[in-house]
């Protein structure tokens, strides 16, 4: 039988982290190993615990979520550890602060007990989650506003050597499709997509879905007019 999915609870309110504490314990197959205030005590409870998935609040004293989830992404020591970002907030800086940082996955903290448990699920497994709600402003984030510089990594694709078959598998991975419905949308088998899938995550340095989402945004592939 396959090990339990170790979950760090981080949220400055006691009375959110013992609700989220206690939902995730009573979920067969999911443990919380830990529990912190702030950002800082995430840090160091992930050091010491080395989850496969931390549940992360946005807005903390001492250290807020964005940069708790830079240093646990960025440490070696840490850098197993998935970020799943719960917030109130679906504004647009967080969430691009929350990819950057290394975020797998966004949701809002009203999300239903089921789709978060799922969510947890989803992050541990090695995808990327994103809220509905929360790919529609990080389209926004990219197509709205005034005109920006030219993106720097531009040229990121061509010299990561992306196929033109990853490149449309990059673009659909970007508009939120499952690996099933990227399948049948370009007529391959999942077992296929899966393994374009992990072909862009390497040649891509990307931990995860979600910051293919992110590659995809940043080169220009994928604005919010496109198909």
């Amino acid at each position: 039988m396959s090990e339990d999915v170790r979950v760090l609870v981080v949220d400055d309110q006691a009375l959110l982290r013992g609700s989220f504490r206690l939902l995730v314990d009573n979920e067969p197959g999911l443990t919380v190993v830990g529990e912190a205030a702030n950002g800082r005590e995430a840090v160091e409870a992930a050091a010491r615990e080395r989850p496969d998935v931390v549940l992360m609040d946005v807005r903390m004293p001492e250290m807020d979520g964005i940069e708790a989830t830079r240093r646990i992404c960025g440490s070696p020591a840490t850098s197993g550890s998935r970020v799943l970002i719960l917030t109130m907030f679906d504004l647009d800086a967080y969430v691009y602060a929350a990819l950057r940082a290394g975020a797998s996955g966004f949701l809002l903290k009203d999300t239903p007990p089921g789709d978060l448990l799922a969510g947890v699920r989803v992050v541990a497994s090695g995808e990327g989650l994103l809220a509905p709600s929360v790919t529609r402003r990080l389209i926004e984030e990219f197509a709205g506003g005034p005109e920006r510089e030219p993106r720097p990594r531009a040229r990121a694709l061509e010299r990561a050597g992306i196929t033109d078959r990853e490149r449309e598998v990059l673009v659909l991975i970007a508009r939120g499709l499952t690996n099933a419905e990227i399948a049948e949308r370009l007529r391959l088998s999942v077992p296929t997509v899966k393994t374009h899938v992990s072909h862009l995550l390497t040649k891509l340095d990307s931990r995860d879905r979600a910051q293919l989402v992110i590659v995809a945004y940043e080169t220009g592939l994928v604005s919010a007019g496109s198909r």
